[in-house]
């Protein structure tokens, strides 16, 4: 598998390329067609079974239905099937549902374009699952986030834009409905045209049978899900993202109005700047997980989505009553601007909080059931965004007003992500990692592709400072366990986060054996786990800086391991550098963390990844040999 040098690379290369514009010219066409037919129903036709207060509420539900109904059935027949023929399948459906939509927008048919709409939804519905899962079969780890990324990009430009088109169409003089059917029929057969091209991908479980019951196979997936408690709690995160997004966006008409004062064109800019927001979030988190998926973005995305939806409140609380307010009339007040500053940042920092769930989601989801979790978390979506509707109408029935909903949204959302992150630490720890080395330090990592995204492997590094492990827990793609000093496993403060990181705490054995056993006892589950563990055979941190001579123990761990274990595990030399004379370092002669600012701030520091060893060959003068080597190498 080839890596590209960033995200937008990827648009050149016939494994993202196809799928990209397949996927967006479907996301176009959903909310052209829904949004053409809206107005169609509100402002053209007068149905008296389908009044214009309903029309919107009844296309929605309608959409929303089949991702309740179907879910379960798509994400197995994504697993099933190659992921390329299903998408290329699910688009000449989409071909023939686009057909019957134009004969319903010619004869004003609004049975036959309802029943599309519901069409559509299982349009959608069939394609999500293969969507997300197609993603890890082409992309590397690296590439992970960047191309999750640059798919929520697409999907909101693409609403974006389907929105406009489809209002712009239908409102044409005379030939309104005829534009809007050869619009959304010509889009389908171009996404016909794109998915033929999307390379293969093959079934990662041929064996499946397909369970029909979407109730019984949904609570399967759920529970298998539930297995990876990170993977669990990124579906529920996902689903509470889209709960508050939906409230968002459900009210934009009725906030430009009843409270910016603005006309119609005044709610269609904050659609666009809610779209370019959740843009611009999403294609900024690969430069700041440096191509990793790294979820220690996500608390930094809840924290900045409660920040702003709060401050929106403050904003719009008290403008004073006006006209209807043209758009260069709203623009040219500029207490206008703060507003949409909030919602920009608002969305800009739910693009980087949904981003790394759904990578992590993808990375390490079993790959036989990727599909089928994946189209669980579709569901979960779904009745999520229900709820937000029930509960979104119920507060504004009981007298709450629309600044109102959204600080009750802000304060929610702080204490929903508290939680998550109280009972998953994984996000706070990386993200404590993220600001170490993106606001503490400089951090800079080289060969960090040698630190495998699955299986077992043993990493030692030197041991200079005290945030040592956190720093390869920020380079790592997955979590890391690592073996400490127990004297500084019980440090009064730092004690609290090794437990959290379940850190292992060893002692000598002439001094506790019990201990002793016990940790390296601990050690060898890591590994026969599939897990990552980190060892500093060094014995201690440097009080010199320099590379002091390795001890035995890594030997010990490898030499009680099984026999196959041993002969498949990797070893891999890693050296952090330039870390020497930091506040958590020794170097002050006073102590580590004495002295916070005798280097000053954003200090560059790095890691140097070596090419893995085989177990069965090392030794500790040869790894005192590689990670010295790294040490150079690193300096360079």
């Amino acid at each position: 598998m080839s890596h590209s040098a960033n995200q937008f690379n990827l648009l050149g290369q016939r494994r993202f390329a196809p799928f990209f514009w397949t996927q967006f010219l479907g996301a176009g066409n959903d909310n052209l067609f829904k949004f053409a037919f809206t107005v169609l129903v509100t402002y053209h036709l007068q149905l008296a079974w389908l009044p214009p207060s309903l029309a919107g509420l009844a296309i929605g539900a309608l959409f929303i239905l089949p991702f309740v109904l179907f879910s379960a059935t798509a994400g197995q027949l994504a697993d099933k099937y190659d992921k390329a023929r299903v998408m290329q399948l699910v688009k000449s459906l989409e071909v023939g549902i686009m057909a019957l939509a134009a004969w319903g927008f010619m004869q004003s048919h609004v049975p036959a374009l309802l029943a599309c709409v519901f069409l559509m939804g299982l349009h959608s519905t069939l394609f999500g699952p293969v969507k997300y899962a197609y993603l890890p079969q082409h992309l590397g780890e690296h590439e992970l986030t960047g191309g999750n990324g640059m798919v929520e990009m697409g999907t909101f430009v693409a609403i974006l834009l389907g929105n406009l088109a489809g209002g712009l169409l239908i409102a044409l003089p005379q030939v309104g409905p005829q534009a809007v059917a050869m619009s959304a029929f010509g889009l389908a057969v171009l996404g016909r045209l794109t998915a033929q091209a999307i390379p293969a991908s093959p079934s990662t479980d041929p064996a499946l049978r397909i369970n029909w019951n979407p109730v019984t196979e949904t609570w399967a997936n759920l529970k298998l899900a539930h297995r990876q408690i990170a993977v669990f709690r990124s579906l529920l995160g996902i689903s509470w993202m889209w709960f508050f997004g939906a409230v968002f966006l459900a009210n934009f008409p009725a906030f430009a109005k009843e409270v910016l004062h603005g006309d119609e064109h005044v709610a269609s800019v904050l659609l666009m700047t809610f779209s370019i927001g959740i843009g611009i979030g999403s294609l900024l988190c690969e430069k700041l997980s440096r191509r990793h998926v790294d979820i220690g973005l996500v608390p930094l995305g809840a924290i900045g989505m409660s920040v702003f939806a709060i401050d929106l409140y403050f904003a719009s609380r008290a403008l004073p009553p006006a006209e209807s307010l043209s758009v260069s009339a709203f623009l040219a007040e500029a207490r206008h601007w703060r507003v949409l500053a909030d919602l920009a940042l608002l969305a800009l920092f739910a693009g980087i909080y949904s981003v790394p769930m759904y990578a992590l989601i993808q990375l390490r989801a079993k790959p036989s059931h990727r599909a089928r979790i994946i189209a669980a978390n579709n569901i979960l979506n779904a009745l999520f965004m229900i709820a937000s509707s029930l509960l979104a109408g119920a507060l504004l029935s009981a007298g709450c007003s629309i600044p109102e909903l959204f600080l009750v949204l802000g304060i929610a959302n702080a204490v929903v992500a508290g939680y998550i992150f109280f009972i998953v630490p994984e996000y706070l720890l990386r993200f404590f990692a993220f600001v170490l080395t993106h606001w503490v330090y400089r951090f800079k990592v080289r060969g960090d592709e040698h630190i495998p995204t699955r299986g077992a492997a043993l990493l030692v590094c030197n041991h200079v400072s005290y945030v040592d492990a956190v720093l390869l827990m920020a380079a790592s793609p997955r979590p890391i366990r690592f073996i400490m000093d127990h004297r500084i496993f019980a440090t009064p403060v730092l004690g609290w986060f090794f437990r959290l990181v379940k850190a292992i705490p060893v002692a000598p054995r002439s001094e506790d054996p019990a201990a002793y056993a016990a940790a390296f006892a601990a050690a060898r589950q890591v590994l026969m786990d599939g897990e990552l563990l980190l060892i500093f055979p060094e014995g201690g941190l440097t009080r010199d800086g320099a590379l002091k001579p390795f001890k035995p123990g890594v030997m010990k761990i490898l030499a009680d391991l099984p026999p196959e274990q041993r002969s498949s595990l990797q070893v891999i030399p890693c050296a952090l550098h330039n870390l020497w004379g930091s506040f958590f370092s020794h170097a002050s002669g006073k102590g580590a963390m004495t002295e916070p600012f005798r280097r000053g701030v954003f200090n560059e520091v790095g890691l140097s990844v070596g090419e893995p060893l085989p177990a069965d060959a090392v030794s500790p003068e040869l790894l005192q040999a590689r990670v010295a080597a790294e040490l150079e190498r690193g300096m360079d």
